[in-house]
């Protein structure tokens, strides 16, 4: 029995180690975002609700909300709410002409920034992680408040009614 075990605890320890572990980003690439997400979270932190928008001017999903009837119409009907629109993976592609079609930049509540790192591809240089949590999809929407991480709407177009339910309830104090 004793054999057993021994083969059994051998066995467990060797199967750790090849346990698979997500990949980290480079130390360049972590190094090139600290500002960026130190200027984020500072944003996010408060008692108020914040919106982190990830997108790209290449995303056809991005480019599918980014009209006056979506996120412009949104932004305006959320006064007291901090949106803040973080151009990733974006390959070197200026998003000022796509953000002005759709009426986005002059809003008082609305920070538009863009990640330094442009790849897109996955690799190792590419930005999978921000503020700590994953990013694997475009376009990505975070919901926050007190800091904290209420929602998250990690694959796709965003539909502005659910958006707005989860504004609404990220208003509101959890107890927990």
């Amino acid at each position: 029995m004793l054999r057993f075990l021994l083969i059994v605890a051998l066995s467990c320890g060797a199967l750790g180690l090849h346990a698979q572990v997500p990949p980290a980003a480079s130390d360049a690439a972590s190094a090139s975002s600290a500002p960026l997400e130190k200027e984020v979270a500072e944003i996010a932190a408060g008692s108020h609700v914040t919106v982190i928008h990830f997108w790209a001017p290449w995303c056809p999903n991005c480019r599918a909300e980014m009209t006056h009837e979506g996120w412009t119409r949104f932004i305006a009907a959320n006064p007291d709410v901090k949106f803040v629109f973080l151009n990733i993976w974006h390959r070197g592609m200026d998003p000022a002409p796509k953000l002005k079609d759709a009426l986005l930049g002059p809003q008082h509540n609305l920070t538009l920034l863009t990640h330094p790192n442009p790849v897109s591809k996955a690799g190792p240089e590419r930005m999978n992680t921000f503020l700590g949590l994953p990013v694997t999809w475009l376009p990505t929407t975070w919901v926050f408040r007190d800091g904290r991480m209420r929602y998250a709407l990690n694959y796709g177009e965003v539909r502005f009614e659910m958006l707005q339910t989860l504004v609404n309830d990220s208003r509101e104090k959890w107890s927990h």
